[in-house]
């Protein structure tokens, strides 16, 4: 299993940093993005040719392996292990020329994540995290910051594209908003995920947004010394089509979960 994981290290490391290329060389000169869904996502040619890149590789090496992507689906595969990949996370951000997006890829073994890469390629930010060994930003160890007081803190906002303006979600949104210093909404998780782990913001609440680009994102953060759990206090593990989380420090883990209460009540 560990040997598994180092090959996959190695090959995910380097084929994220293709298809980050991919993206950056086409940054800001979209013509055209697709609306696929109902509500509003898009796509372009740069998720496609990225996702081909990177499925492609990582069907050579493990032919056997399970494969999600974000546009392909599923490979058809049945397999203890699974590659997620989100070729370009923040498609709508990257469409409209705001330089905040990043590749995602994760491998789950037996529905836990294991190894989670993530790239940001137009500052070269390669964020690393392998089960038990830690997480690194470009080969620094990272570690989530206790902030003295949270509530001047800065949290992260994740909410799945179905949630629309559900009104608990809004209810929550517009509690947070007054409890911390500022709330942001990027519309690219694995960065938040990332600025979390590195110890540039202080939390990320999560409402109802599971995908190809949430796991390596939990791993990565908890690999930093944060927690993970859900709206009641639980410890989350494996996958949840449905996720409704908390990710701090340990110390901030009573304020969290009481102003999430406040702000569902």
């Amino acid at each position: 299993m560990e040997q598994t994981i180092r090959v996959a290290q190695e090959i995910a490391e380097r084929v994220i940093r293709r298809a980050g290329k991919v993206a950056k060389d086409h940054f800001d000169q979209i013509t055209c993005a697709e609306e696929k869904g109902i509500f509003g996502d898009v796509v372009t040619e740069v998720d496609h040719e990225a996702e081909r890149i990177i499925c492609d590789e990582i069907s050579i090496r493990f032919p056997d392996h399970e494969i999600h992507s974000e546009e392909r689906g599923h490979n058809g595969q049945k397999s203890d292990w699974l590659w997620m990949i989100d070729p370009l996370d923040g498609t709508n951000n990257f469409a409209i020329g705001l330089p905040i997006f990043s590749v995602s890829i994760t491998l789950m073994y037996r529905s836990e994540p294991v190894l989670g890469v993530i790239y940001e390629p137009l500052v070269d930010r390669l964020f690393v995290a392998s089960r038990g060994n830690g997480a690194s930003c470009n080969l620094n160890p990272m570690k989530v910051q206790k902030k003295e007081q949270i509530h001047k803190g800065t949290i992260g906002w994740i909410q799945g594209h179905q949630v629309q303006n559900e009104e608990k979600a809004v209810r929550l949104r517009q509690h947070l908003d007054v409890c911390f210093k500022r709330m942001m909404r990027l519309w690219a998780p694995t960065l938040q995920w990332c600025m979390l782990a590195k110890g540039d913001t202080d939390g990320i609440v999560l409402y109802n947004s599971e995908g190809d680009d949430l796991y390596s994102g939990i791993l990565m953060v908890k690999e930093a010394g944060a927690i993970v759990m859900d709206f009641e206090g639980i410890p989350f593990e494996g996958m949840n089509s449905e996720p409704y989380l908390i990710a701090c420090h340990p110390d901030h883990r009573d304020y969290f979960l009481n102003v999430v209460r406040e702000g569902m009540n």
